[in-house]
């Protein structure tokens, strides 16, 4: 038998109203704002309720197991409205098969960037032995999961590659252009310094907490960019926010507003201590940081939802398209004070903040808050 749900007049983020069809996981239909009929109505109008195509989280660590960089699934995914997310190199060769499992029982799409150690963050040194970057280990992930594998990564902070300097980077961009794949850069405490790290990143390549505030940054102290920065993003660089417990300053962030730094993705960097503790909680709150800074509800939910899409070469995450499985977030934008903390413990008072209400993932829904009765 069908489910047919109609999800009534819910907003667009340009203002506009709607209903969506949804006919067992596929969206079935989508109308003007109170034309749909039949089966389970929920409706949402006068509630203010806001639908976009279901929010990527580009930066997440979501294998349980491992402490401190670890988190279960759901809970840092449709529990926080979160449709799709990607696990940013908690697994290496050894162990990306356990990753898999995990996310084919969870409710979250999730893909993953394979870690070039073989260890993964089964240690947070994974860098500082160079054995352990093992390129046919890599290769051979790579081909035996090449639907859950999109990039590679690497963490180039001085606390993970020891004394290895520069030499991982090396390796990930030989096994990049060997691969095919984006490499993703951790980028943190010196050495290696930044403007060694950079050039090596090419079109599509990605560089995560590109607003962090520590000394080793994309920023000189007046707010100006550095040179290293302008030419990545000319040449197709792609930036990543990877908030994280340390990795995002809001002095940086409006020193990247203001020189037109241009807004990629905004991703989380979350793991169960940050989540339970801050500064980062949820995407939603990291995204509210956004709106906070200035940016408009459109720029903000592109970031999470058509701009990950399009880097990840799933155009099909990132729209609203009948034929298409749903993939949708349900939020509202409450207009209240809200108490936001960055990495650096600057605290500043928004007026406006996302709350995810439901989500809907590979065609099925789960509730954030409770939702309006169906009625038939």
């Amino acid at each position: 038998m069908t489910e047919r749900i109609v999800l009534r007049g819910l907003k667009r983020v340009d203002g506009t109203y709607m209903d969506l069809v949804v006919e067992d996981g596929i969206i079935a239909g989508i109308t003007e704002a109170g034309a749909s009929r039949g089966g389970d109505i929920i409706d949402y109008t006068n509630t203010e309720t806001y639908v976009s195509s279901g929010w990527i989280d580009l930066h997440v660590h979501a294998f349980e197991e491992f402490d401190p960089y670890g988190d279960a699934i759901d809970k840092i995914g449709v529990e926080q409205g979160v449709a799709t997310v990607v696990d940013a190199g908690s697994m290496g060769a050894d162990r990306i098969g356990d990753l898999r499992g995990q996310a084919e029982r969870a409710a979250t799409n999730v893909l993953a960037l394979l870690n070039i150690s073989k260890i993964g963050l089964m240690r947070t040194d994974e860098l500082s032995d160079l054995a352990w970057i093992d390129p046919a280990a890599v290769r051979e992930a790579v081909a035996e999961h090449q639907d859950f594998i999109v990039g590679l990564k690497a963490r180039m902070s001085r606390s993970v590659v020891r004394g290895s300097g520069i030499e991982p980077l090396k390796q990930a961009r030989a096994l990049s252009d060997d691969t095919g794949l984006p490499v993703m850069v951790h980028i943190g405490s010196a050495p290696p310094g930044i403007e060694e790290i950079v050039p090596y990143l090419q079109r599509h390549d990605v560089i995560t907490h590109y607003l962090n505030g520590k000394a080793n940054n994309l920023f000189r102290d007046s707010g100006e960019p550095l040179r290293v920065l302008t030419d990545a993003i000319a040449r197709g660089v792609h930036l990543d926010v990877g908030h994280g417990t340390a990795s995002f300053s809001f002095k940086v962030a409006e020193s990247a507003k203001r020189h037109h730094i241009p807004l990629h993705t905004i991703s989380s960097d979350i793991y169960r201590g940050n989540r339970l503790n801050g500064p980062v909680y949820s995407l939603a709150r990291v995204m509210s940081k956004f709106l906070y800074l200035g940016y408009s509800l459109a720029e903000v939910v592109a970031s999470v939802t058509t701009h990950a899409a399009d880097w990840l070469k799933k155009p099909e995450l990132g729209r609203i398209q009948a034929g298409d499985r749903a993939n949708l977030t349900l939020f509202e934008v409450r207009k209240e004070p809200i108490e936001l903390t960055d990495s650096e413990g600057d605290v500043r008072i928004g007026h406006q903040h996302l709350v995810a209400k439901g989500v809907f993932a590979n065609g099925k829904y789960v509730a954030c808050e409770v939702r309006p009765e169906a009625r038939h």
